[in-house]
């Protein structure tokens, strides 16, 4: 099999969430735990970091590699799901594994992958392991797929356990109470091992203070240690001051992430170095300015608050739940334009009558699909639309309903294409 041919395999023979949903996924880790026998355990060969959450995890997962490789590391990076190629999802030094590797990988254990019958992220998760194995890395810096206690990624034991924060998605397999996907989440915390949680949420604390507990885990919250003080943009860039809580000093940083949300996600990184610093590791407060100035740079992270396009401004973003979608149109509020074009697809398996009710009804809207089986049609969207009165045409893809809103836009208005990481997957 040459690349293409590996990924037709991967994709069609291979069960895969991403693609169909709820049938992907497996309430257990004996696939998991089987393919790393198989592999001689390869996550035992590397130390990790370990990032959950409902929102956040990538962009807090790449800005710590970002930072580590600063560092002076090796470092292998975990992620999901991929959007223009698969091998997005396995980097060391934020170069994509290479397409041969991949290909030797599926054909070497062909056999053993028909007789265990593991998922795509299954499968995924032990190229990754070992991947990095392989390549000796310092350091891997693995994201969760979903939830965390029961995720593949779940059988590493990390130098630290990161969660980001926690919002109502993916109910239907992790609770429909923020206190069960916490707890979900949360699966990840090991014996011993610290945790960081990003945002402090009161209604959960006790949740995680419990949990924690058990697990004799030292447990920090972000908002603890680092306080807001300003995130205005310089130079295309957002200047982020905090001030620690610890001792009132000021940390002053340039970060190419434009996304307002981002403001969060690095000082839930800080908080992640500073715990590395006290395991002994090297990394040095120029380290941190420099990781955090480059994150694209140095990883390729896409789909965060991007800017695709200008005259008019097309901006695109992953956000798909109810939380991000928050975070997104706070943040276009806060912009000068004439008119606002939303080019918006989602997928069927969400609860999409809490997101179109938030959604603002003075924007001109371009329904679309995009091209997996679990994206919900067009003009069932557009009718759902018209009852919360938001307004705009059906087209079935997202590249021909982004075409007309850039047509009908005028130069000073602005076009937001989101709703689901699969349409933004289209257009990056």
């Amino acid at each position: 099999m040459n690349y293409k041919e590996t990924l037709d395999y991967m994709f069609t023979k291979l069960p895969m969430y991403q693609r169909t949903g709820k049938a992907a996924y497996k309430a257990n880790l004996d696939t998991t735990l089987a393919l790393d026998e198989y592999f001689n355990h390869p996550h035992k060969k590397f130390k990790s970091i370990h990032v959950a959450g409902t929102n956040g995890k990538g962009s807090v997962s790449h800005t710590v590699a970002s930072v580590l490789q600063s560092a002076g590391y090796k470092v292998g990076l975990y992620t999901s799901p991929h959007l223009r190629d698969f091998r997005e999802r396995i980097k060391v030094n934020g170069e994509l594994v290479v397409e041969d590797y991949v290909v030797d990988f599926v054909r070497k254990h062909q056999c053993k992958f028909e007789e265990l019958c593991p998922s795509f992220f299954e499968m995924t998760v032990a190229m990754a392991f070992d991947y990095f194995a392989e390549q000796e890395v310092d350091v891997a810096v693995v994201e969760v797929g979903l939830g965390g206690r029961l995720d593949s990624t779940n059988i590493i034991t990390p130098l630290l356990s990161v969660i980001t924060n926690i919002s109502k998605d993916h109910t239907g397999l992790l609770g429909s109470e923020l206190s069960q996907i916490a707890g979900e989440k949360a699966g990840i915390i090991k014996e011993g091992i610290p945790v960081i949680i990003g945002e402090k949420q009161k209604e959960l604390i006790d949740v995680f203070k419990g949990i924690a507990s058990d697990k004799n885990s030292d447990l920090l919250f972000s908002e603890d240690q680092y306080e807001i003080q300003s995130y205005e943009f310089v130079d295309g860039k957002r200047n982020l001051i905090y001030k620690t809580c610890t001792n009132n000093s000021s940390v002053n940083l340039l970060c190419d992430l434009l996304g307002s949300y981002q403001i969060k996600n690095i000082r839930t990184a800080l908080c992640v170095f500073d715990e590395l610093n006290r395991q002994s590791w090297n990394i040095s407060e120029e380290s941190v300015k420099q990781g955090i100035a480059e994150v694209v740079n140095k990883t390729g992270l896409l789909g965060r608050w991007q800017t695709i396009g200008s005259n008019p401004n097309v901006i695109c973003d992953t956000g798909h739940n109810i939380a991000g979608i928050k975070e997104i149109l706070g943040q276009i509020e806060s912009m000068d334009y004439r008119n606002l074009h939303i080019v918006f697809g989602m997928v069927d398996d969400k609860d999409i009558d809490e997101i179109l009710e938030l959604m603002p009804k003075n924007a001109s809207y371009y329904f679309c699909c995009a091209d997996i089986p679990r994206a919900l049609d067009q003009n069932i969207l557009a009718a759902k639309a018209k009852s919360y009165s938001l307004v705009g045409n059906s087209y079935s893809s997202v590249k021909t309903a982004l075409e007309a809103a850039k047509a009908n836009a005028h130069e000073n208005d602005l076009v937001f294409v989101g709703g689901s990481t699969f349409v933004v997957a289209e257009i990056v």
